[in-house]
């Protein structure tokens, strides 16, 4: 009984822990637009370099998002500087990571809006955990568990907006 105990603390804790990155990448598709990362640039390929998808002022914003729930949750725990730092960090990693993916799915010909499963799931978890790696060192086991529940949060919110029409695809 207390490994489940334990199992639904990591849990609650890793949620918690990645609350600024997941805000983050979902602030940035909410305040996104404008002009891309990329500026339109295209590789000898002919293809972009990221897309129109990551934009200056989502990247920003997000970031800003990620910054302010991180200092909340500093807040919380008596350290604003390091909640906000964190959040900084978790925030544009993953919004550095997202943009990664779709530097990825542009060269290897996957076009924006088309699914690249777990890519499409965990490139911002990536990126976020790579950004926060020099302030914070996590355990393997929270590494994967939070890989293996974003991936769970991610698809259930995407049907639950696909199903509530605020998506066109389900995934």
């Amino acid at each position: 009984m207390n490994t489940d105990i334990i199992n639904i603390i990591d849990v609650l804790h890793v949620i918690y822990f990645m609350l600024p990155a997941y805000l983050a990448n979902m602030s940035a598709l909410v305040f996104g637009g404008g002009k891309p990362l990329d500026m339109g640039v295209a590789l000898a390929d002919g293809k972009r370099l990221i897309g129109d998808g990551a934009t200056w002022r989502g990247t920003g914003a997000g970031t800003c998002v990620g910054l302010i729930v991180g200092g909340l949750q500093g807040f919380i725990s008596g350290s604003v500087l390091a909640g906000a730092l964190t959040g900084l960090l978790l925030g544009l990693g993953a919004l550095l990571g997202d943009a990664a993916g779709s530097f990825i799915k542009r060269r290897i010909g996957i076009e924006r809006g088309r699914p690249a499963p777990i890519l499409d799931q965990l490139d911002f978890v990536f990126g976020a955990l790579l950004l926060v790696s020099p302030l914070v060192n996590l355990p393997l086991y929270y590494i994967v568990l939070i890989m293996v529940i974003t991936v769970v949060l991610h698809l259930s919110a995407n049907i639950v907006a696909y199903l509530m029409g605020m998506k066109d695809v389900w995934y």
